[in-house]
């Protein structure tokens, strides 16, 4: 093996790192119950009809709930949320997740943040298992566009980072 190159799972690991990502928090309801994640496995999937593909670990707090109620919310963080970030990205912390922020109900009932940069309501509409992660499909049922411009928050190198405002070329 040379010098630069390892195992394939830690060299997945270690390249998947390099990949910039947009952070999002994903909500659902299950009842009375709220439940949600920190995910960067957020992808388009078609503008006709609107989909999103969202992909959760199986073990994840959020995942049999989400898994039930059908409906799911992606909310597109701002960097200024990094500390609401932080509260859903630790199990420890998960009695603080909706203490937090401004939260209202979607048209499906999933929680939407009020300062998320865009929040799209999602019904789920096919689910696709893969080996510790489940593939949830979800078309778009309502956007809500945030109020005003704001830094995107994006996930790096084990790490969140600002991105600024840049002069289009």
């Amino acid at each position: 093996m040379a010098a630069d190159e390892c195992p394939v799972p830690d060299a997945y690991k270690a390249g998947m790192r390099r990949l910039a990502a947009g952070v999002s928090l994903i909500t659902s309801r299950f009842g009375d119950t709220r439940v949600g994640l920190v995910a960067t496995a957020v992808s388009s999937v078609a503008a006709d009809p609107p989909t999103l593909l969202v992909c959760i670990n199986k073990g994840a707090s959020a995942h049999d709930a989400i898994d039930a109620a059908g409906i799911l919310a992606v909310n597109v963080m701002a960097f200024a949320d990094q500390d609401l970030v932080h509260a859903f990205g630790d199990p420890a912390r998960r009695g603080e997740r909706f203490q937090q922020g401004d939260w209202d109900s979607a048209a499906t009932g999933a929680p939407i943040l009020r300062s998320a940069a865009v929040a799209f309501d999602c019904a789920v509409v096919h689910r696709i298992p893969y080996r510790t992660h489940t593939i949830f499909l979800g078309e778009v049922r309502a956007v809500r566009l945030g109020t005003q411009a704001c830094p995107p928050m994006v996930y790096h190198d084990q790490r969140f980072h600002r991105l600024g405002v840049h002069e289009v070329l």
